[in-house]
């Protein structure tokens, strides 16, 4: 039988004038017992609004992730930034203002330091003569061109006295020198062409040039054929054959050499010595035995004083010359004032170092400028030791 429900009057018995604050807890959950045992239902449990820990505690990392994530965001579109600004400015070319040249030579004429370009004829053995042209195409557009021949002196080599006469004029003071290879000098990841170089050779030293390379293969043979080339050419480009060879021959030979460096956009010389000096520092520290002394030291800072000098715009020349004894002479053409002798230092290691940093190892200033070197010196082995190309004017 169901449970007999009582009266509703037991329950407004209850006095009215009592408040439930003033009723004992006890009673109050006595009667609610009672009521639900009467009707047959369970009170429902007071809600709890309190957050689970393990939901707190998942809301809270979900939060320190946003920021984190906001802060690696900004820090990346900050460092993009300041990128793009850097590319830019690196890459726009200032218009700059036009000057009036006394040599009255065009703005798109191949720029040539201290001499003059000329028509080369080369007549082999059994051979009709045949003329080359006077440049070589760069691929760049800025400097397109470099001449095959420049004729070069240097007013202060010892022994010799200006005539009055000026530079260029004297040809007994003039050396001819014949381009070896030129290639383009990238930085950074972008791979931003900085300059031109260009390395020659003086005509009269190209035999002495000649054995050197063939006694590394043949001792006594006066050229090389296709299989001893092929070898000496791999030599060359190995990083530690090839430096070995370069190192040697620059020390012994004598070979009088220059490099040739036009910038394809405006920079400095404080932007072009650092580059050398890093060079320089990296190959003393790998051979202190050789470049440990304090005479290198301060070969170090006359050479760094040097070039302590403002911009260099593009198209400009900057001319380094390397003599029987290794000395160094740096020149400049601004073309307002005609070539300046910036200086000379002495101590031959100066010298070396900056041209090894083009010729050989792992990673040189240009590879394209070694790649035309390397195929510049084949041309010369194959032929007899003591044949050069003749040239007229």
């Amino acid at each position: 039988m169901p449970p007999r429900v009582p009266p509703l009057r037991t329950l407004r018995s209850f006095p009215q004038h009592i408040s439930k604050s003033q009723c004992p807890r006890r009673f109050s959950q006595s009667l609610l017992s009672r009521q639900s045992s009467t009707f047959g239902t369970k009170p429902p449990p007071p809600p709890d609004d309190r957050p689970d820990p393990i939901t707190l505690h998942r809301l809270q990392w979900q939060r320190r992730a946003y920021y984190k994530r906001r802060s690696y965001y900004a820090a990346a579109g900050w460092i993009f930034g300041m990128v793009g600004i850097w590319v830019t400015v690196k890459a726009m070319d200032l218009p700059s203002q036009p000057t009036k040249l006394d040599s009255g030579r065009r703005t798109d004429d191949p720029m040539v330091v201290l001499g003059r370009e000329r028509k080369v004829i080369v007549q082999r053995l059994g051979e009709e003569p045949e003329e080359i042209v006077d440049t070589v195409a760069t691929g760049n557009t800025t400097v397109p061109t470099y001449p095959r021949i420049l004729d070069f002196y240097d007013e202060q080599r010892e022994g010799l006295k200006d005539n009055g006469m000026g530079p260029g004029q004297n040809d007994d003071r003039l050396a001819e020198y014949q381009l070896l290879g030129v290639g383009v000098r990238r930085v950074s990841i972008l791979s931003l062409e900085v300059y031109m170089v260009g390395m020659y050779v003086a005509t009269d030293d190209i035999a002495l040039l000649q054995k050197a390379l063939i006694r590394e293969i043949d001792g006594g043979a006066s050229a090389l054929v296709a299989g001893e080339k092929e070898k000496l050419k791999n030599m060359l480009y190995d990083p530690e054959e090839g430096l070995r060879v370069w190192d040697d021959l620059l020390k012994k030979s004598g070979v009088r050499t220059l490099l040739r460096i036009v910038p394809t956009r405006n920079t400095d010389f404080h932007h072009l010595r650092d580059a050398w000096v890093r060079c320089l520092t990296t190959r003393a520290q790998a051979n202190k035995e050789e470049f440990g002394d304090e005479q290198f030291g301060a070969s170090m800072n006359e050479f760094k004083s040097l070039f302590n000098r403002g911009s260099v715009p593009k198209q400009k020349e900057v001319l380094m010359s390397r003599d029987k004894k290794g000395k160094l002479v740096v020149w400049y053409d601004d073309g307002k004032n005609g070539a300046q002798r910036l200086g000379e230092i002495a101590d031959e290691r100066i010298s070396r170092g900056i041209w090894l940093n083009y010729l050989a190892g792992k990673k040189v200033a240009s590879e394209e400028a070694r790649k035309g070197i390397v195929e510049g010196v084949m041309g010369f082995v194959e032929r007899p030791v003591g044949t050069v190309a003749t040239q007229v004017v």
